[in-house]
């Protein structure tokens, strides 16, 4: 009977350890988190099998409410700031298309039809003509500036 007992305490921790482990260390689904579903599952068929529905109901019980506080006390706890990741990224990428003016004068690099690569003030960027095909090594204007996109106009077209 004792021995049963051990068995159960022992298999009942393990669980909840392994559990609490995939929980807050261990990302995604890992031995951990299976191997603690199986010793829970396990030691709860144990208790049920060897120490009546008394002592399967009371491993139950336990099980649930000592998992439930050792949750809560982890995410209390400080230790979760000591493992978690809370760097912020504060610095921001060049974009190429900073350096590009509306009125600018650039160079088609491949045909656009309708978006393709430019040339402009030195830099290559991705530009969008306005529903013409323009073939490369043409002659082009700036003529709206986005945050992500460059539309463009033939230069001959801006003459007219």
């Amino acid at each position: 009977m004792t021995t049963d007992i051990i068995i159960t305490i022992v298999l009942s921790l393990l669980s909840i350890l392994l559990i609490l482990t995939e929980i807050f260390l261990l990302p995604g689904v890992t031995i951990a988190g299976i191997a603690g579903a199986l010793f829970s599952a396990g030691s709860i068929l144990y208790a049920y099998t060897h120490l009546g529905s008394i002592g399967g109901h009371i491993t139950l019980i336990v099980s649930i409410s000592v998992f439930g506080f050792l949750f809560i006390q982890l995410i209390r706890s400080k230790a979760i700031n000591k493992i978690g990741l809370k760097a912020e990224i504060d610095s921001k990428v060049e974009n190429d298309i900073d350096r590009v003016n509306e009125g600018d004068e650039g160079i088609t690099l491949s045909r656009l039809s309708p978006i393709g690569k430019i040339k402009v003030n030195g830099v290559v960027v991705e530009g969008k003509s306005l529903g013409e095909f323009i073939d490369d090594g043409q002659t082009i204007i700036i003529y709206k500036k986005y945050p992500n996109q460059v539309l463009v106009k033939l230069k001959s077209e801006t003459q007219n």
